[in-house]
């Protein structure tokens, strides 16, 4: 076994003071800094005033299967190479998963300088419950496919945690409101640590109300609360068609309405499908 080592590292999300000690040492000791955006790195190594003495590649979405192999080649010659994202944690819906399955099957020490995260720093904000909760990352980004993602995740008890585009913030709202249910509380976290960090919390369908009519910029993480569980003997026959109604007029098919009624009131599908028929 060569004396390579992957260190994992955590990086801002936006506030440079959030950098830990271990963090510097890493990148001021490496031989290798695997970066996802490599000018973002520079700054931070002039931000955090470490001299950057290792050779920087780049490493992302669009490459990161490619210099996998080259990055493993590095590792079991015996060098320090350090992962770095844009901010929170590698391998955190960030590039990292590849290379890590990669060391430890080759038998190389993986390890982490730990850092920020967008998800446990958002949840924590949220004023949602903490104590169990559930990551699902980036939605589909097609209306269909994510629409019928989120019939499925509709009973999940668990706070839901997601990440969204700017540009698909509304989208996603709606259909969040229309899959589970516009009075389920929620909230928007966006540019978490950074100059304009803003929280807002409210309603699924107040959030989607406002964010068709007001564009968010920035990085953007959803703190969804998680389904109540509802006694299918107190849910009417009327109840069940006006919630499949309801997530039709919101764009959901007849199968997806069906499916999220069915998780929002634990209810099964058969009757949903019967009530909603009759």
């Amino acid at each position: 076994m060569s004396d390579g080592r992957l260190v994992l590292c955590g990086a801002p999300l936006g506030n440079v003071a959030d950098a830990s000690a271990r963090l510097r040492e890493t990148l001021a000791a490496a031989d290798v800094i695997a970066a996802e955006d490599t000018r973002r790195l520079a700054r931070l190594a002039r931000d955090l005033d470490v001299p950057l003495t290792a050779r920087v590649v780049s490493y992302f979405e669009g490459n990161e299967e490619r210099r996998t192999p080259e990055l493993l080649a590095t590792l079991l010659a015996g060098a320090l190479v350090a992962l770095v994202t844009d901010g929170g944690m590698p391998s955190v819906s960030d590039p990292g998963y590849r290379l890590v399955t990669a060391a430890l099957d080759a038998g190389v020490p993986v390890t982490a300088a730990p850092g920020p995260s967008a998800v446990t720093t958002a949840l924590a904000l949220s004023g949602l419950p903490s104590d169990r909760f559930c990551f699902e990352g980036f939605l589909p980004r097609t209306g269909g496919a994510r629409r019928s993602r989120l019939a499925v995740l509709a009973a999940e008890e668990r706070t839901l945690i997601f990440f969204e585009a700017p540009h698909r913030l509304a989208a996603t709202l709606a259909d969040l409101a229309a899959a589970f249910d516009p009075a389920r509380p929620a909230a928007l976290c966006r540019e978490l640590t950074k100059t304009y960090e803003e929280i807002r919390r409210a309603p699924l369908g107040e959030l989607a109300d406002l964010a068709g009519r007001e564009p968010f910029r920035g990085e953007i993480t959803l703190v969804v609360a998680g389904a109540p569980a509802a006694p299918a003997a107190e849910v009417s026959d009327e109840r069940v068609r006006a919630a499949v109604a309801e997530r039709e007029a919101a764009g959901l098919s007849r199968r997806d309405a069906v499916a999220a009624v069915a998780a929002a009131l634990n209810l099964p599908r058969r009757r949903v499908y019967t009530a909603a028929h009759s």
